[in-house]
């Protein structure tokens, strides 16, 4: 049973313009009754599945700390209430740079989390405002030493490239930035123009101009060599950490363990099935009062998926996939399943191949999708 838990809070005081995951501005919404509805669901949950202690939680959104303080503690009342924690955990809680203050800090610090991944994106006001970020540098600066002050010892930040007037030399100065800070742990992601959102629209009406390929693969070289002098294990493809400080949680997703989903839109994977809960907040809402969950999709993963994805998300990390526990779970070998593939692959210098591991190259890094694409098992000859 799940060792994880996510938690989905969808409000945002400001929509950004890259941003496709399940959000709804903040003003008017019925948050009270959201809350006392994951609370809901929190309980049915561990009722309705076995019930294990949590190694780690991620409370993402959305802008988690948009809620104000009342609804801060209420929400986390509900975590304590319905899940319990190993003696070592990892709690997580996603933050923007202009609306956690001091108040808030303390009040999640003194319920148990231990470490916050704030959004900052980029250091520069100007592509700040142009992905529609409603902080200004100064702000990440003042919730760092803040955050800090409170006790929290573990923080992580997101960092972008591949934006709309971002060049290289300004991807480089977030990159020292960041370590400058000394953050022991940088996600950093290229934008994605995604449907629905303000950057796909401005991309359709001919508006958006990005930085060409090669620009955008300079910024991502220049980042996994700055990171490295710097003392980063890149762990994973998008994901840097001094050591110790790599995200838990972020490795049961790639390690394909299970884990509970909780909130508006949230995913879940609980005893070889995958769900998904409605996203729209009255649709959710009413399903969880109605009946006690709000699933939408279930999918029972057949054996060829699980090992797809087997490979899919263990190829994400510098480790890659593990022979060993991969034979331990499907009591098949990968060079079994794989043997053409993985010649040509190593042929090309996409992937590397020994008696322990299949690992990406750095060349294969670039090329992640297209190595993917080649463990489909319906799709070899």
């Amino acid at each position: 049973m799940g060792r994880a838990a996510y938690f989905h809070i969808p409000f945002c005081e400001k929509i950004c313009h890259y941003c496709d995951f399940n959000k709804v501005f903040l003003e008017n919404q019925p948050v009270d009754e959201y809350v006392e509805a994951m609370a809901v669901e929190m309980e049915n949950t561990v009722t309705r599945f076995q019930k294990s202690k949590l190694k780690t939680a991620f409370v993402g959104g959305g802008t988690p700390t948009a809620l104000n303080l009342e609804q801060l503690e209420r929400f986390l009342q509900a975590v304590h209430s319905s899940f319990t924690f190993e003696r070592e955990y990892e709690f997580t809680f996603e933050a923007n740079p202009g609306n956690l203050d001091l108040e808030k800090l303390k009040l999640l610090n003194a319920n148990g989390v231990n470490r916050l991944s704030i959004g900052v994106q980029a250091f520069q006001n100007e592509l700040l405002e142009v992905i529609g970020r409603d902080h200004k540098e100064e702000h990440i600066y003042k919730l760092i030493e803040e955050a800090r002050s409170v006790g929290f010892e573990n923080i992580s930040i997101d960092l972008m490239f591949g934006l709309p007037k971002q060049t290289v030399s300004m991807f480089a100065e977030s990159i020292k930035e960041a370590v400058d800070l000394g953050i022991d742990h940088v996600s950093a992601y290229s934008l994605q123009v995604e449907p629905k959102t303000v950057f796909y629209n401005q991309k359709r009406r001919g508006q958006l101009v990005l930085p060409t390929e090669e620009a955008e693969a300079e910024m991502f070289d220049l980042l996994i060599s700055e990171m490295k002098a710097n003392g980063f294990q890149h762990y994973e493809i998008s994901n840097f950490a001094k050591k110790g400080k790599k995200s838990d949680h972020n490795l049961t997703y790639w390690n394909n363990e299970e884990y509970y989903g909780i909130g508006a839109g949230a995913h879940s994977y609980l005893n070889g099935v995958r769900r998904k809960n409605a996203g729209p907040l009255q649709h959710y809402m009413s399903l969880i009062l109605g009946q006690g969950h709000s699933f939408v999709e279930e999918n029972k993963l057949s054996e060829v998926e699980m090992i797809e994805e087997e490979i899919f998300l263990g190829l994400r990390k510098s480790d890659g996939v593990s022979k060993q526990k991969f034979y331990e779970k499907y009591a098949r070998t990968i060079d079994e399943l794989y043997g053409p593939v993985l010649s040509d692959l190593s042929e090309r210098s996409l992937l590397e191949n020994d008696e322990n591991s299949i690992r990406l190259t750095n060349t294969g890094l670039f090329l992640g999708n297209e190595v993917f694409e080649a463990f489909l098992i319906d799709s070899k000859d």
